[in-house]
């Protein structure tokens, strides 16, 4: 149930086209021309990683709803949509934070929760999930959706993918300076950077990205499990989230577009360093610990 991997598209996306600007602008130029000055392109990293992070942020709910199709009930129509609005109402009341815009998409079942901020919030279901959850199965998922919005995590996330973007754009660039200054050792040159730097910090931006990406990973992994103990709290009993966790374990779940995977209450299929969410058997265990 959240929103990570479509965050982490959009957040790679920006800062490519962020870094495809400085280059083409002269600041990376600038910036080894006569050898890397340290503070400035600590600077210069933390501007466009977390530039691209907070960018990646305010565009998560228009992008989530783009990519899944999802459509906001304005008006109920029937009473699958009047309970969603008025169970979600309900929670969002009950977790102090205003109430979130509700939708359905088209597919197998699976659910997220995505906005740059809790008054100003998505929370969208699938119409598989609707189809075979029974209401109190509903509303624990809705539950979970409530607490990620209410444990402010998309904020969260957004400051640990600046901090690795920062890391990731400030690495790349030192391992590109020293390639290129290795390659043109002995060259009386000074106009700058040579082309080894610009292809050696591309390459080594990607690399560091994906390093990266396992530590956002780790933390999508751990608010998996205060989600799940938040909409315990919700509903005052652990049972119908380790009831819905025990039905996603033997459906297929529901496969997000690409971009969306760690987004939905049931995580991929990646396992270990590049899993977006726990295993069902951890996070039943974890709420029966506490039940």
């Amino acid at each position: 149930m959240k929103r990570t991997a479509l965050f982490l598209f959009t957040n790679i996306a920006v800062l490519l086209v962020l870094s495809i600007s400085a280059r083409i602008l002269g600041i990376d130029r600038f910036l080894a021309g006569q050898g890397l000055n340290m503070g400035m392109l600590l600077a210069f990293a933390a501007l466009i990683g977390f530039g691209g992070s907070f960018i990646s942020l305010l565009m998560s709910k228009s992008m989530a709803k783009w990519s899944t199709g999802s459509k906001v009930i304005e008006q109920p129509r029937n009473r699958q949509e009047a309970f969603l609005v008025d169970t979600l109402e309900r929670l969002a009341t009950k977790a102090g934070i205003p109430m979130p815009e509700v939708a359905v998409y088209d597919g197998a079942p699976n659910a997220f929760a995505t906005g740059p901020s809790k008054s100003n919030s998505l929370v969208a279901v699938s119409t598989g999930l609707l189809q075979s959850m029974g209401p109190r199965q509903v509303e624990a998922v809705l539950a979970h959706e409530v607490a990620h919005v209410a444990n402010g995590d998309m904020v969260t996330l957004t400051l640990i993918q600046g901090v690795v973007n920062t890391f990731v754009i400030f690495l790349s660039r030192v391992a590109g300076f020293a390639v290129d200054s290795f390659l043109r050792r002995g060259s009386d040159s000074n106009s700058g950077p040579g082309i080894g730097y610009y292809l050696t910090s591309i390459v080594f931006e990607i690399l560091f990205g994906i390093l990266a990406s396992i530590v956002v990973l780790y933390f999508s992994r751990q608010r998996e499990f205060r989600a799940d103990a938040g909409a315990a709290q919700f509903m005052g009993d652990s049972q119908p989230m380790i009831d819905v966790l025990r039905t996603l374990g033997n459906l297929q779940a529901g496969q997000l577009p690409k971009e969306m995977a760690a987004s939905g209450i049931a995580g991929t299929s990646m396992k270990a360093l590049f899993s977006s969410h726990p295993p069902i058997e951890k996070r039943i265990a974890a709420l029966e610990a506490v039940s």
